[in-house]
């Protein structure tokens, strides 16, 4: 008989929603983000997503970034965390001094209600939400009334992530979404990354200048980079915080992480909605890296190119913006 459990619980001390269906479990932490913090394979004993060590966890809770799936809105950098939309810009917190930027947004440290969880005949699922309204403390500076739903569920074909975000207002509102993935590799006990290959759906990639902003420039692939699009390469073969635009293949927009030596496949299937990629290894330290789906080109407000080309989505009062993702496994 399969397994399937939904319950409340704790993962290194914080509240969890802990799903289970087969061999496969998953935890969501509510309070932080609403971040999906692990996925596993429990009969392989195999951790496919970058958790938070016990010893971890402050750090993490101060910069929930390089661990599970946190949830970017609106994603990546912004000039002078300015923000032009419909003739008024609004100002974000300049948080990477480095650059002189905004990065990532206010949602992946943000509480999200549980509105539900639970076992169906194929599945474990959690939803839960986030409203923001004029009470929000975000609203101040992104000031629109919205609600974004997550579901993650998960059955024999892995683990599906859908979102949902509404316009609850009564102005057009911009609509730009980023999932910051951090994937293990090696993910297989006792593996080593020299054996991982990294294939994804990469089109051009971005020229970005120094404060990390694209200058709406292409630049060449480098022939590592044509391997990751057409075959696969070694993670960590440079150092990557690249940008670049999505070209499905074969219909599908994924990242494919192979460890070669055990035959074990994870795919990252994150529907063509994503127009974009970010990519980023840690400065090519083995352990883990970033595939990041992403709706629009970075500091896409900012940017004088068509909006549909940059991803620069909006949703009218009303309207919904919906997309599904997906992480499974292919073994042999």
């Amino acid at each position: 008989m399969t397994i399937k459990q939904a319950n409340e619980g704790l993962f290194h001390g914080e509240r969890a929603i802990w799903l289970r269906y087969g061999q496969y479990e998953a935890a969501m932490l509510p309070e932080i983000g609403g971040n999906l913090i692990a996925f596993r394979d429990t009969q392989a004993e195999i951790q496919f997503l970058h958790e938070p060590t016990p010893e971890e966890m402050e750090s993490f809770k101060a910069r929930p970034m390089i661990h599970g799936i946190p949830v970017l809105f609106p994603p990546n950098r912004y000039e002078d965390g300015k923000f032009p939309w419909k003739g008024q810009t609004h100002q974000f917190e300049v948080n990477e001094p480095a650059t002189g930027n905004h990065l990532h947004g206010f949602l992946y440290q943000t509480p999200w209600q549980v509105d539900d969880y639970g076992t169906t005949a194929t599945e474990s699922f959690v939803v839960v939400s986030i409203k923001v309204d004029e009470q929000h403390p975000s609203y101040a500076s992104f000031p629109f009334n919205y609600t974004i739903r997550l579901r993650y569920s998960v059955s024999e074909n892995g683990l599906l992530q859908q979102v949902t975000v509404r316009n609850d207002g009564q102005s057009e509102m911009p609509c730009l979404l980023a999932f910051h993935t951090s994937v293990n590799a090696p993910f297989v006990p006792g593996g080593e990354a020299k054996d991982y290959r990294i294939h994804m759906t990469i089109g051009e990639r971005w020229e970005l200048n120094e404060r990390m902003l694209p200058t709406k420039a292409y630049q060449p692939l480098k022939e590592e980079e044509t391997l990751m699009r057409d075959t696969g390469v070694y993670p960590f073969f440079e150092a990557m915080d690249n940008h670049y635009t999505s070209r499905p293949q074969n219909g599908r927009n994924r990242m494919e992480l192979s460890d070669t030596k055990a035959g074990v496949k994870l795919v990252y299937d994150v529907g063509t909605s994503y127009k974009q990629w970010m990519i980023w290894n840690n400065n090519a330290t083995e352990g883990f890296f970033c595939p990041e789906p992403q709706i629009n080109l970075v500091n896409a407000p900012n940017v004088d190119l068509p909006a549909e080309e940059i991803g620069l989505l909006s949703l009218a009062p009303g309207e919904i913006f919906e997309e599904s993702s997906r992480l499974y496994v292919i073994k042999g």
